[in-house]
């Protein structure tokens, strides 16, 4: 099987990995930029949601809480089931989305951004702790710089959205 590195699969994908590291990141590109300048690119989906004002400014809101608790000691371990299960659920919504925007098929749109995201989850917990080993420089501060390549991936993929 070939698979091809189309617009909309390097789009899910990207996604995904953005979802893998911050949740709800990933949903905020594709709810801001669909709310507003896409607004009619889901209607009659069960997704549909994800192009309302409402939802681009409660996912923003949940964004932000995400990037301040993520640096709490206690926050837990985002490869935990509860963590890994959310960031799928978080970036199979933005894939299904890109791909049912671009008038392919959801459900594989889904599958790459949800596999992207366990395996940016994963990848960015080993780096992480890797470079906090390493380095000695504290968790909290590696997560902020993790915030900052969050947030650049994300402007970068909506202006391309």
């Amino acid at each position: 099987m070939e698979v091809k590195l189309t617009h909309a699969f390097m789009q899910a994908a990207g996604l995904g990995i953005i979802a893998g590291m911050r949740a709800f990141s990933a949903p905020v590109v594709i709810s801001h930029v669909y709310s507003r300048h896409l607004s009619n690119e889901l209607n009659n989906s069960p997704i549909a949601f994800i192009q309302t004002i409402t939802s681009s400014k409660v996912f923003k809101v949940l964004a932000a809480a995400e990037l301040v608790g993520d640096k709490l000691p206690y926050t837990p371990n985002r490869t935990n089931p509860g963590g890994l299960t959310g960031r799928f659920l978080s970036g199979a919504l933005c894939g299904a989305a890109v791909f049912k925007a671009s008038n392919k098929n959801p459900f594989i749109g889904g599958l790459i951004g949800g596999t992207s995201a366990i395996a940016s989850a994963f990848g960015c917990m080993f780096l992480r702790s890797g470079l906090g080993k390493r380095t000695g420089i504290p968790d909290p501060v590696i997560g902020i710089i993790e915030d900052i390549i969050v947030i650049t991936a994300g402007t970068a993929l909506a202006k391309d959205l």
